[in-house]
């Protein structure tokens, strides 16, 4: 069903409404510190799902804390989702709208043991983080780091990643949770709130109920910095080259040896190095990237990445990677190549350009909560991007989370405390437009 709903209001800044979280013992940081000590990395090579079972860990952890609160149908089920509901308190027919965070973190660096540090007051100096000297994290590499000063930051100590990514944003659902319990005189609809496993793999929402989770419109919280509110991603396809050489015992290959693995290395030589690759594009530009490769001298494999903004342009990149291949394969006419390209997830723009109003009032929030909200494109992917093409427009809204998927992750409370106003303002303005 399509909602229709005025898009011209505006919340004057004049007036400081996060007056009512003054009195309020936030529990994001709590929660936080607690949540990224259990290990929830995912794992790319697993068929499984969740991929590792580890992830069920802080979801039975959730379900607990949920339940504790008051929430009683909330539950993990065999796929490692975590579903609940906050029931609303108006008596106007509102949307039922839908918060959502991952639980897992990244395969890229362990996320085992994570001790996690406060740094009380930051005073805008290059943070060393103690369990090896050699991480440091510096203000030149990380400007927005220094606009923190006076902040309380959190990293790691510098033998694991944080798991800020998207930890913070489960804390923030939580501690939003607890606020909207605390103050009923908030008025809003009834509210769903989801934690998926495997985000960070690309299947999050591979079987994710949409009939039991039954919300009109979401919002991920698994964005970086204050007021960014993400309205768009790349469209992606993933391309995966299989070689097949010709084995042959190394004493007697003259002529006849083809190493599918050299082949391989010709075609990753033959891709451009100033272009179309991550490390030579920004903004809007999109990618072809190399992520696996495998092989022996019979056979060699290559996974790639294709990334744009723009999905048509897709197909130009896999036009281009194609046409690298069959280039390098001509040099070897008894050696075979195939490249399969398969569609990912495409950018949510697509949808949410029907549904402005999702947008707006993620803005009207951040408005409320005394944010300067920034709308940014998503140089990646989010389960927003995936939901929003099964039924639930469903952007991504900020919640401090810095330096990703490495050792020198790093979050500010205050941006944490931000996101859990910017959540409860978001369900207040729902009811209020109604």
């Amino acid at each position: 069903m399509r909602y229709a709903y005025p898009i011209n209001y505006r919340v004057s800044i004049r007036y400081n409404f996060t007056i009512m979280f003054e009195n309020y013992a936030y529990t994001v940081a709590e929660r936080f510190l607690r949540y990224v000590q259990i290990d929830t990395q995912s794992d790319p090579l697993s068929e499984s799902f969740p991929s590792t079972e580890k992830q069920k860990d802080l979801g039975r952890l959730l379900v607990a804390e949920l339940q504790a609160l008051g929430i009683v149908d909330a539950h993990l089920d065999e796929w490692g989702y975590v579903y609940a509901t906050l029931p609303g308190n108006t008596p106007k027919k509102v949307p039922v709208i839908c918060f959502c965070s991952h639980m897992d973190t990244s395969s890229d660096c362990s996320g085992a043991q994570v001790k996690p540090i406060v740094h009380h007051h930051y005073a805008g100096q290059d943070i060393v983080l103690p369990d090896d000297p050699a991480q440091v994290i510096r203000t030149a590499d990380h400007p927005y780091l220094l606009q923190k000063t006076g902040d309380d930051i959190i990293t790691a100590s510098g033998l694991t990643l944080l798991g800020a990514d998207d930890k913070a944003g489960v804390a923030a659902i939580m501690d939003a949770t607890c606020f909207l319990l605390q103050h009923p005189e908030v008025k809003h609809g009834d509210i769903r709130i989801l934690f998926t496993p495997d985000e960070e793999v690309g299947r999050g929402v591979n079987h994710l109920d949409m009939q039991k989770l039954g919300a009109q419109f979401g919002y991920t919280l698994d964005g970086g910095e204050l007021g960014s509110l993400e309205d768009e991603n790349f469209s992606a396809d993933g391309a995966k080259i299989v070689i097949e050489g010709v084995s042959v015992h190394p004493g007697t290959a003259k002529g006849r040896l083809v190493s599918a693995i050299k082949i391989a290395a010709e075609v990753l030589a033959a891709l451009p190095a100033d272009s179309r690759s991550p490390e030579t594009t920004e903004g809007r530009e999109g990618f072809i990237h190399p992520v696996r490769v495998e092989g022996v001298v019979e056979r060699a494999e290559i996974d790639f990445i294709i990334r744009d903004f723009d999905t048509p342009a897709l197909q130009e990149h896999a036009d281009f990677l194609r046409s690298v291949l069959n280039k390098v394969m001509t040099r070897y006419p008894t050696a075979r190549a195939t490249l399969q390209v398969k569609e990912q997830y495409r950018n949510m723009k697509e949808i949410l350009d029907q549904y402005p109003q999702v947008v707006e009032y993620a803005s009207i929030a951040m408005r409320k909560a005394m944010i300067a909200p920034v709308n940014l494109p998503i140089r990646g992917g989010t389960d927003g991007s995936r939901l929003s093409f099964m039924g639930l427009p469903c952007p991504n809204i900020f919640t401090g989370e810095m330096a990703l998927h490495g050792k020198q992750e790093y979050v500010s409370i205050q941006d944490m405390q931000k996101a859990v106003q910017t959540i409860v303002y978001l369900a207040q303005t729902w009811e209020a437009h109604l």
